[in-house]
This record gives structure tokens, sequence and C-alpha cells, in this order.
């Protein structure tokens, strides 16, 4: 019998689970309120587009059917899962802080009802 070992290099930006990648994509707060095209890496070294919708939340995950990894024991591919994080400044300047106090009681920047729901949900299933 022919023993064949095949050695498995991590991604330095994609996470393997099984078949599927996820991927954490890292966008400004601008990019999640406003929407973007974004490029995203993939299992092949190469990159593929993504439209991000304006009002994306974080925590969102988006699915990009079939660019995981191939199955070895059966047929299919798995998908690249996108884990959707927004970055907060972590210090602002002056002019800075001044736009988001401007903002800040605006009505759409406080949460919805719905979506105060879907997080408070995604919460609690992390928990059952």
């Amino acid at each position: 019998d022919l023993l064949i070992l095949i050695e498995e290099e991590p991604h330095p930006e994609l996470i393997r689970d099984e078949n599927d990648l996820l991927y954490n994509l890292l966008l400004t707060v601008p990019q999640a309120a406003l929407g973007d095209s974004v490029e995203v890496p993939t299992v092949d070294g190469g990159k593929v587009k993504v439209k991000i919708d304006a009002g994306t939340q974080p925590g969102k995950v988006l699915r990009l059917k079939n660019k995981g990894l191939p199955s070895i024991n059966r047929y299919g591919t798995g998908d690249l899962l996108i884990n959707v994080v927004v970055y907060i400044p972590e210090s602002l300047s002056s002019s800075e802080k001044k736009m988001m106090k401007d903002i800040k009681d605006a009505e759409n920047f406080q949460p919805s009802t719905s979506v105060k729901k879907k997080i408070f949900n995604k919460f609690r299933n992390l928990l059952d």
C-alpha cells in the first residue's frame, strides 16, 4: 500500500473550519454605514470582490458559496464565510470629535428595535 501524506500550511488570513474558510473583514465605520466594495483573500492566493451593503452591522456573516476547500472524501467544496467587524477609532482629533458629537444624537444613529432584537437573539444563541 502506498501512503501519501499531505501537510497543510496555515493561511495568514483564513481560518479553516472543516471545508469552510473563515475570514474576519475589518471595516471602517463609514464603509459599514455607506456601503463599499472590498477585496477578500481566497485560498488560492487570489482575491474576490465583495459588495458591502449600506448599513451592514458588525457580526453579519457573508457567505461565498464554493470558495472554501474541496472535500477529500466526497463531492463539493466548502464556503468562504466573511465575518464583518467594524473598527472604532481609538483616538480622535478635535475635528473628528466634533463630527461625532454632531451626529451622536441624530435619529439615524440610534439602533432600531429590530437591530437591538437581532443582536440580543444572536447573543442568547451563543449561550445555548
